[in-house]
């Protein structure tokens, strides 16, 4: 059955150019040519013009009379889903949209730690010819992993740091994992899980049993040689037990993506640690981002519009 209201006109909403601009969305789905169905850019006031609406953020306006809300993100902890479902509006994200992207980018950060190639870019402003001490650079073969969170973010990550021939375990609430990993531990176990790893890399979603999941205890239970990587959010950790952890070398070292505040603040101790790796939210980030999130919404448009289920549907 279709809808009893067509989806015959989105609204692309103007969020900025991260992670790609909405002008740029917005005519890779003119180009769709399986869906007959208008894209226009939009400002929030403009936002219960429009049939549908696609999103970085959830603002109250998307409430009043839009069908269809979608998220061009994974997280939706910051929408009302409660109120959607009080006022009939469909939602979805786009989980599934960058496992492989953040696989690379957790890649390219574990293999940066290792080697010390952040130390190098820093020295390069200074015209500074000095290798590491020799001990310094090590070897991923051989080290081990502990990916918490084994989703689509966190088996892409797992997969590729297997590649580079780690030994790799994880956390997850599922006890089997499909990922062929020897060792998952339950959430409730996590400091016995990190115990041994090299890298905790965090690649679960934000939920009020993760909120503050990382925090001193797992830090007291890591290696002192060993490394966050964090690139699902910044309350997944207890941020002021990780500054500790790390001035206090508890911990080698961090690569983050993800903070309680973003922007990242001037004063935030991070900035200034020569161990720690900052990344502005931005382990998604690809050209190809676009072409994904105009695939998903187009195949979307076609399912409303002929009374099946959309990808990814929320609420």
């Amino acid at each position: 059955m279709t809808r009893e209201r067509a989806i015959d006109r989105v609204g692309i909403h103007d969020w900025g150019t991260h992670p790609c601009p909405p002008e740029h969305l917005r005519t890779l789905l003119a180009e769709a040519e399986e869906i007959d169905c208008g894209f226009e850019v939009c400002e929030t006031d403009e936002a219960a013009d429009f049939d549908g609406v696609v999103t970085l953020f959830h603002h109250d306006e998307f409430l009043d009379g839009v069908e269809w809300v979608h998220n061009i993100r994974s997280g939706y902890e910051d929408f009302p889903l409660d109120a959607y479902r009080e006022r009939g509006v469909t939602m979805t994200n786009s989980t599934g949209v960058a496992g492989d992207l953040v696989g690379e980018t957790v890649t390219g950060l574990v293999l940066t730690l290792a080697k010390g190639l952040h130390r190098f870019r820093d020295q390069q402003r200074d015209e500074a010819w000095e290798r590491l001490h020799w001990r310094r650079p090590f070897e991923v073969s051989g080290s081990t992993a502990c990916v918490v969170g084994l989703g689509e973010l966190g088996g892409s990550a797992a997969s590729r740091l297997g590649v580079l021939g780690m030994d790799v375990g994880g956390v997850d609430i599922r006890p089997v994992s499909g990922l062929g990993l020897d060792r998952v531990y339950d959430p409730a176990r996590i400091e016995t899980a990190v115990a041994d790893a090299r890298f905790v890399v965090l690649t679960t979603p934000l939920t009020d049993a993760t909120r503050g999941l990382v925090d001193q205890s797992v830090f007291e239970a890591m290696r002192d040689d060993a490394y966050l990587v964090n690139v699902s959010r910044g309350e997944i950790v207890v941020e002021e037990d990780l500054v500790t952890a790390l001035e206090t070398d508890e911990i080698a070292g961090a690569a983050l993506d993800v903070f309680y505040d973003e922007p990242l603040p001037a004063d935030a101790p991070f900035w200034e640690m020569e161990n720690v790796v900052v990344t502005p939210h931005a382990a998604a980030q690809a050209a190809t981002y676009g072409d994904r999130i105009a695939d998903l919404v187009a195949t979307n448009v076609g399912r409303l519009n002929d009374g099946g289920t959309p990808w990814n549907q929320v609420v």
